[in-house]
């Protein structure tokens, strides 16, 4: 095992620090059950200072809902054990269903009130008339592990976690721009195809880590609007940029060499704008780059072809992929200005894509709270039926790890690993409770009885690799010191304790693996149709957004399919997929809807367009030849009817559009056929 490096010694000291302080203040103010500030603390600590205080202010949150809950619930329901049962697992699997559409930090507070109200609630049904003063004395434990770990990450030495943050988002803009350069190319370099799939991945993490931002110790809290504004450009990125590829791509596949002479020169200018310093203001530039596209766009008129048209789209985009350049340039100025102290007031309050907008699966989170709901409800029955004293800790240990893995596919695998560290730290445990504690008389003694063991697993639980081991370990001893009274401890109520506990995550494993446990292709097939469903309400009207938006939830979803897609193998369905259209067609649908009604005459050939591409979308992944013949056939003619309509910027925008799609959906067709001109229609000149 390599030596622990100085940040992860700091970690290490600082959360057992935390958690001594919290016992000591425990102990000190009479608290009942001191242990359990010790794990609070433990479980609040992070590295860095801004989670440490995001994730302690959500369980405080949390916790205190849950104890109103189970105030509530448990005086009501207490001579009917099976309705108490039933009411706390519903309880827990909604503040479950929740929480899992809020996919940011937020999301624990819903959870801690879920499984809080069973910590609380299952031990107390034995003394039902006491239940608000162990409420209370689990809320001021709670609260106290939380205070004693957040002030201490928060005051001594302060890990930022700006520097991360930071260098995650220069590493994607960097990674655009390497995007950028290669589809600029005369022949794009089909090595970076999975690069630009992780980019989204990159983007959505980096929007998640964003909501600690407001929590950090650093200058860089104040940026939270301009770092969110950024991620946005960054998230526009990706359908712009891969359109430019395609349609690049396309007129070589028409042996237009001459158009493509025509725009090298200025493909090249562009990419020049990813090689500026980054101290460099690129608003000239741009303006400059904004002339030279409007030079070489050809004029939409009623005779231009399918060349003429994929340059029209082409130009659209390449506007677009410089007002993304200069503005991603200006935001990441700002942002620097903002960690020296100097942010333009006017960049705290830019508006944003809420969190909210990012993909929400509403089907899995309530197969996972239903999972969550049956495993307690089965440890709940077998301790009614077996009238087992220490069975309150079954239901407790299923509620908890069924809502903490409850993100994962499979969690089975996850809570399996996790009850094979608890069980390995169970021997850990007993040593502490049954011959450590009774012999520690005093604090200063405690503490040197603790520190070696939570020292070393401290090191193990900041380190990636062992994170996953350490901290089942940790919270196995900890668990045990907070459910088994330290005063009265022997090897029965211990053993009692322990078993129960196995149980219920036992319970938790064969519950998850039977109702909740989903494989990758599965999942990539949910977010999948979930994306075409969405295509089919912004054909049919049902649902308007803007570009940003859809853009970002559409790149959430390449996000969560990348990995998805690698694992699902050689599936012939899932082969067939490719999420970069789906996003290019449904932000060209945006953009469409958003100049419609300015078309004149135009608007009647859009309009069939919209309502084929409804149902298209409804019906994939089947698709009949006929719908698709209609659709293109509706496509053709409002291409002519748009060439044919007034000119100005609405024309062009649809022109860039309708031929986006066209490329997109049929690739492989006929290219399209502007009409005949008839003497009528010649210039009479």
């Amino acid at each position: 095992m390599k030596l622990a490096s100085r940040s992860e010694i700091l970690f290490s000291v600082k959360s057992f620090a935390a958690a001594m302080l919290a016992v000591y203040i425990s102990m000190r103010i009479g608290l009942p059950r001191p242990f359990w500030a010790m794990m609070t603390a433990y479980v609040v600590s992070a590295p860095f200072a801004g989670p440490t205080r995001s994730k302690g202010m959500y369980r405080a949150g949390g916790t205190v809902l849950g104890a109103v809950a189970v105030t509530l619930l448990v005086p009501h329901l207490a001579n009917a054990p099976e309705l108490l049962s039933l009411a706390l697992a519903l309880w827990i699997g909604g503040c479950l269903y929740f929480s899992l559409l809020d996919r940011t930090p937020r999301s624990y507070l819903l959870m801690l009130a879920g499984y809080t109200a069973g910590l609380i609630g299952f031990p107390a049904v034995s003394d039902p008339g006491a239940i608000f003063d162990i409420a209370l004395a689990r809320v001021e434990e709670i609260v106290l592990g939380m205070t004693c770990a957040t002030l201490v990450h928060s005051l001594v030495l302060p890990q930022s976690f700006a520097p991360v943050l930071l260098g995650r988002l220069d590493g994607a803009v960097r990674d655009a721009h390497h995007w950028i350069r290669d589809a600029l190319k005369p022949a794009g370099d089909p090595r970076s195809a999975g690069e630009r799939r992780r980019l989204s991945g990159d983007i959505t993490e980096l929007r998640l880590m964003s909501t600690h931002l407001p929590f950090d110790t650093s200058h860089l809290r104040w940026t939270e609007k301009a770092v969110n504004a950024l991620q946005e450009r960054l998230a526009q990125f990706v359908p712009v940029v891969s359109a430019i590829e395609d349609r690049l791509a396309a007129l070589r596949e028409l042996d237009a060499a001459d158009v493509s002479a025509r725009w090298s020169t200025l493909l090249q200018e562009v990419t020049a704008l990813t090689e500026t310093p980054k101290e460099v203001s690129l608003a000239a530039q741009g303006a400059a780059l904004h002339a030279r596209i409007d030079a070489l766009a050809p004029a939409p008129h009623r005779e231009l072809g399918w060349s003429g048209m994929l340059e029209t789209n082409l130009a659209a985009r390449l506007h677009m992929l410089v007002d993304l350049c200069v503005e991603t340039r200006a935001l990441r100025q700002h942002i620097d200005a903002g960690v020296h102290g100097r942010l333009p007031q006017a960049l705290r309050h830019l508006p944003g894509v809420p969190a909210s907008a990012l993909h929400q699966d509403r089907g899995m989170a309530l197969l996972s709270a239903f999972a969550a709901v049956v495993a307690v409800l089965l440890c709940c029955a077998f301790w009614i039926l077996t009238g087992w004293p220490a069975g309150a800790a079954a239901p407790m240990m299923a509620a908890v790890l069924c809502c903490f893995f409850s993100t994962q596919d499979d969690p089975a695998p996850f809570i399996q690993s996790f009850l094979a560290w608890t069980i390995y730290s169970i021997p850990v445990a007993a040593l502490y409770l049954l011959a450590i504690l009774p012999a520690v008389h005093g604090f200063e003694a405690l503490v040197l009885a603790c520190a070696p063991t939570f020292l070393v697993l401290g090191v193990l639980v900041a380190r990636p690799s062992t994170f996953g081991r350490a901290l089942p370990f940790v919270f196995g001893i900890c668990g045990a010191l907070a459910l088994v009274d330290t005063h009265n401890a022997d090897v029965v109520s211990f053993a009692n304790g322990m078993l129960a506990q196995i149980l219920g995550l036992t319970a938790a494993v064969l519950t998850t693996r039977v109702l909740r446990s989903v494989g990758a292709a599965w999942t990539a097939r949910r977010v999948l149709k979930a994306g075409w469903r969405e295509l089919s309400r912004l054909g049919s009207g049902e649902r308007v957004t803007s570009p940003a938006e859809f853009s970002a939830r559409m790149v959430d979803r390449v996000g969560l399919l990348t990995p998805r897609l690698a694992l699902a193998g050689a599936r012939q369905d899932l082969q067939a997929a490719d999420a970069l259209r789906d996003l290019r067609i449904g932000l060209n649908m945006t953009l469409l809807q958003a100049v419609r009604t300015r078309l004149g005459r135009g608007e009647a050939a859009v309009k069939p367009v919209m309502t084929q591409l409804a149902r298209h979308f409804a019906g994939l992944p089947a698709l009949a030849r006929e719908g698709e013949a209609r659709l293109l056939a509706s496509l053709d003619n409002a291409l002519r009817a748009i060439c044919a309509g007034p000119a100005g910027a609405s024309q062009r925008e649809a022109l860039a559009a309708l031929t986006g799609m066209r490329r997109d959906l049929f690739p492989h067709a006929l290219p399209y056929q502007a009409p005949v001109p008839t003497p009528s229609s010649k210039d009479p000149t």
